[in-house]
């Protein structure tokens, strides 16, 4: 295992807690950055695990990568916005956001490209 998996599974790992937890949150308080927070966390952690765990080629651990780094500024952005009331850095979200489709589409390449390792 890589510490590239490493980080990625140690980064599931915080963002099925905290997504967890944001949905829980957003349930019973009703804000509405904790929503979009508990969607992009909930469904990046399980694949990011995939990812990580599976012996995939390099170019499907770019996309790990990738789409790890997508889904923890995304969220840091908008925890920090729902904790403090402002983005800790200028158009932060849209970046994680570009690099969620990024990692999405570099998987999709990955898989068409039929790449051994």
């Amino acid at each position: 295992m890589t510490v590239l998996d490493r980080i990625a599974i140690a980064i599931a790992g915080v963002l099925g807690a905290t997504g967890v937890a944001a949905a829980a949150a957003s349930s019973h308080a009703g804000a509405a950055l904790l929503g979009p927070y508990s969607l992009i966390a909930l469904t990046h952690a399980p694949a990011l695990l995939a990812l990580a765990l599976a012996p995939l080629p390099r170019l499907f651990k770019a996309a790990l990568a990738v789409i790890a780094l997508g889904a923890t500024v995304f969220c840091i952005d908008l925890g920090v916005r729902y904790l403090f009331g402002s983005p800790p850095v200028r158009m932060l979200a849209p970046i994680g956001g570009v690099s969620l489709v990024a990692g999405w589409l570099l998987v999709s390449f990955a898989g068409l490209s039929g790449i051994r390792r």
